[in-house]
Parts: structure tokens; C-alpha cells; sequence
């Protein structure tokens, strides 16, 4: 599993992010390009400690210690899975901003590639750095296959 903390899956990804277009036709899903952008800044705002998520309430508390491996294991994420509601995005959203904003975050989170500790996630707790960096790496490369990229 490729990892953002890896200086090669961080160029890939960087590069990818540069391919995309406004033009950039969905695969799949409701959300339009600057959307997806925005969409996927969160998790990296959440990872980087600029961004609390609401605390999830008892049972899904139990539950997502079955979802937690699905965010850092091997296994390609299906199209159409859930969205949490707080990562929701159905307002319009600026393109050239978002994007902008996203590969900042993208190029942020890289460079902590030499932070042994992390804070827990708010809704799945501990992870450790090599879970943080795969699963940012998997959420974006989901949404970028999205978009073709």
C-alpha cells in the first residue's frame, strides 16, 4: 500500500492533482470536480490538527472499529460508499482555489513524514504514521480515479 509519506506516491499525487482539469469527467458520484477538491482537504485538515470532526455517538463509536482497517488496508475502495455528513459537500466551490488549497494540504501532510506521534482521530482513534499516511494516500487516489486521473 503506497503511503503519502512516501516522496514518490507525494509526486505522483502531486502530478495527478496538475493533470486534472475543470473539464475532468466523474467516473462515478455526485460531486462535480471543485467539490471532489474541497471534499478531500478535510481529511488532511483532520490528520493536520486544523479541523475537528463532531464525536461520533456509542454505536458508531462500536462500529467503526470494523470500518477502521478499511482506511489503511490493500483493498480498493467500492464506488459509491458512504460519506460522513461534516465531509459532505453540496454548495458550489472555485475550482482554481480548491485545487490550489488541496495540493498545499497534500504537500503540508508530506512533510510530516518524520512526525513519529500523532494525535488520535477524532472518530477512529490511534492511528499510527504509516496508517495516517496510507490512508490519506487511498482517499485521495479514490477520488482522483473518480475524476480519471
Amino acid at each position: 500500500m503506497k503511503s503519502l509519506f512516501d516522496e514518490e506516491t507525494y509526486l505522483e499525487i502531486k502530478e495527478r492533482l496538475e493533470n486534472i482539469s475543470g473539464n475532468s469527467e466523474k467516473q462515478w458520484g455526485e460531486m462535480e470536480v471543485a467539490q471532489m477538491f474541497y471534499h478531500c482537504q478535510k481529511p488532511l485538515l483532520v490528520g493536520l490538527q486544523k479541523e475537528k470532526l463532531a464525536k461520533p455517538n456509542f454505536l458508531f463509536k462500536i462500529a467503526s472499529k470494523l470500518i477502521k482497517p478499511m482506511f489503511y488496508n490493500d483493498k480498493v475502495w467500492k464506488h459509491g460508499l458512504p460519506t460522513a455528513k461534516e465531509l459532505k459537500v453540496i454548495s458550489s466551490k472555485d475550482f482554481d482555489l480548491e485545487k490550489e488549497k488541496l495540493a498545499a494540504l497534500v504537500k503540508e501532510f508530506h512533510q510530516k513524514k518524520n512526525q513519529e506521534v500523532w494525535e488520535p482521530h477524532p472518530v477512529f482513534g490511534v492511528f499510527t504514521k504509516e496508517q495516517w499516511g496510507k490512508m490519506q494516500y487511498k482517499h485521495l487516489n479514490h477520488h482522483l480515479t473518480q475524476f480519471g486521473v
